[in-house]
């Protein structure tokens, strides 16, 4: 994996840190969100930062431990399949599942008379087996479909967006007890999904990095550097 280097509060960031600094400035300024733990405050703050939307400080249902075990699961290198192609284009920096738009799910959805975006789960699934990381910002058909599968995710960035089954199907998440990230409001979409995702690859790549340096560590008989 290309893993991408470090940002505002510990996170990790790409190569427009003055904007980026400057846009986590205001938004510390204009809301305060110390009060969450880590991995929530960075989902939190990486979704207002992408949407300009301060709503999702209380629409998001964030679980530190289920975000922390997708940290460590991206970190091991787990696979990450995308619901559609625009989630699948706003994710960098590792590979993508997406079977959205292959001749095969169209023919699976005529043929199984289901909708193309579970016809593309269950291609997925098919190829990435369970422990996937499951990214769904678009379609609602495509997250109950994950649910009725039974895919054994490691985690599920839940956001599909819209009035039609979007709420119902991220409600059906959570009841589910499935590690996930989900939001509560008819609200998302492919921006919301990707910068959910975008905030724990990027502890991923702390994670992975510092294993790294432990392992190096190891083998030339020195300690890793201490933080800070």
């Amino acid at each position: 994996m290309t893993w991408p280097s470090a940002a505002p509060g510990g996170a990790a960031q790409s190569g427009t840190a003055p904007a980026e600094a400057e846009a986590y400035r205001i938004l510390r300024s204009r809301i305060d969100l110390s009060r969450l733990p880590k991995y929530s405050r960075d989902v939190t703050e990486r979704v207002i930062y992408a949407t300009a939307d301060f709503d999702y400080a209380t629409d998001l249902v964030c679980d530190e431990e289920a975000l922390a075990v997708a940290v460590a699961a991206l970190a091991a290198g787990a696979p990450v399949v995308a619901d559609s192609a625009v989630v699948a284009a706003g994710i960098t920096g590792c590979p993508v599942v997406c079977k959205i738009g292959e001749t095969l799910t169209v023919r699976l959805a005529r043929t199984a008379g289901i909708s193309p975006p579970a016809a593309a789960i269950r291609l997925a699934f098919g190829e990435v087996g369970p422990g996937a990381v499951w990214v769904v910002g678009d379609e609602p058909a495509a997250l109950t479909e994950i649910l009725s599968r039974g895919v054994e995710p490691a985690f599920v960035v839940g956001m599909p967006v819209g009035f039609v089954a979007a709420a119902e199907a991220k409600d059906a998440l959570r009841a589910t007890g499935i590690r996930s990230v989900s939001n509560v409001s008819e609200k998302g979409g492919a921006a919301v999904a990707t910068a959910a995702f975008d905030a724990l690859f990027r502890s991923a790549a702390i994670m992975s990095g510092s294993r790294a340096a432990g392992r190096a560590g190891a083998a030339t008989g020195k300690a890793p550097p201490e933080d800070g």
